[in-house]
């Protein structure tokens, strides 16, 4: 059973809170989804330690600073001080925060400047639990990593998940569990084998299997189809896997194309019209990665069709997650077409592959 965070919850009156985050994002998505959680914890809660990560820096690298990520934060929070706190000697920020008034909020610079994050380091997570009374973890995002500030850090303190997570918990729960049909499932992005649990997981469940982009040519290839210089998995490893879902009948591969020079940079308009029609008839959708190289707006147009079908069918439920896939949806102002929209690109795969989650686990 996982505890949820809670104004009710005796542990977590008028301590101070350590609260994960991930703002490992091009723009403050994430951050405006947990604005929740840390506005009930700023009514419960006497202080607010945050911590986050962002980019993968090898050491220091003040490009990946978070300092702009608490002036962000304080907008967000309508002027409220968030003091950003740039270094890591824990037993000086433990003092600072002691003496800090009722309602202050503390954002520490990135974690993955230091080696022990990404190692589940105990003792990093020992360090940042002195920090605090209790532990919120809203980090749905990184929660398919065993991180300190994720992992380690729940063995010292009471643990709780935030109200993000909990929505992305009860919501993708619902697309897994008990979903109703006929279920689609659009898969695309580079590689394939980011989406073979997923496929694996959902055999017997899905009606359809979409594919598109890298997910669309690598079995293409696998079936004989002369993909030229297209994206594509070649990983000896994964063919295997690989050639079983080429396989399987639920999956439906593009039949044509938009070519730019040898490759194939998005699905045609006779896939996305056949794509659509199964759209229109599906009650749960599920779509996890662009079906073209976005970045070129004419290599978008499919990916903003599909899109647009999902929003017109208003009887389904649809669920959409990853940040390339979020950012596309957002630059377009479709992301309030999806009954949900997860804060999760790996995380979510993992979850929806049936997969458990460590940081999930490390709060039940």
């Amino acid at each position: 059973m996982i505890n949820y965070v809670s104004a009710a919850d005796p542990r977590t009156i008028a301590g101070t809170a350590l609260l994960r985050l991930d703002f490992n994002t091009k723009d403050d998505w994430r951050m405006r989804a947990v604005l929740p959680t840390i506005k009930l914890l700023l009514k419960t809660s006497g202080r607010i330690v945050i911590v986050s990560h962002r980019g993968r820096p090898d050491g220091f690298d003040k490009k990946f600073s978070l300092k702009a990520d608490a002036t962000k934060l304080s907008k967000l929070l309508d002027g409220r001080k968030v003091v950003f706190v740039d270094n890591f000697r824990f037993a000086e920020i433990k003092e600072r925060v002691a003496a800090a008034p009722r309602g202050s909020i503390f954002l520490l610079d990135n974690l993955r400047f230091l080696p022990g994050e990404e190692k589940n380091d105990l003792t990093l997570g020992k360090q940042l639990a002195s920090l605090a009374d209790f532990y919120v973890n809203d980090a749905f995002a990184v929660s398919h990593r065993a991180n300190a500030s994720v992992v380690a850090v729940t063995k010292f303190l009471p643990s709780y998940a935030g109200i993000e997570m909990q929505n992305e918990i009860a919501s993708l729960s619902k697309a897994i569990r008990a979903p109703r049909h006929p279920v689609v499932l659009i898969l695309g992005g580079a590689k394939a084998s980011d989406k073979l649990g997923v496929i694996a997981y959902f055999k017997n469940k899905a009606d359809w299997f979409l594919l598109g982009g890298g997910s669309a040519n690598t079995i293409l290839r696998l079936k004989g189809v002369d993909i030229k210089k297209s994206v594509s998995d070649n990983d000896p490893k994964e063919i295997p896997a690989l050639k079983k879902i080429a396989g399987y009948k639920n999956v439906v591969l593009p039949t044509d194309f938009v070519w730019g020079g040898d490759a194939m940079l998005d699905i045609g308009p006779k896939t996305v019209s056949a794509y659509g029609k199964k759209i229109a008839m599906a009650r749960t959708i599920i779509w996890s990665g662009p079906l073209g190289l976005i970045e070129k707006k004419r290599y978008a147009k499919a990916s903003i069709a599909i899109a647009r079908a999902i929003g017109r069918n208003r009887k389904a439920f649809s669920v959409s997650g990853g940040g390339e896939t979020v950012m596309f949806l957002k630059q377009y102002k479709l992301d309030k077409k999806f009954s949900f929209i997860s804060t999760g690109g790996g995380a979510m795969v993992d979850f929806l592959a049936g997969k458990k989650l460590p940081g999930i686990e490390a709060l039940t």
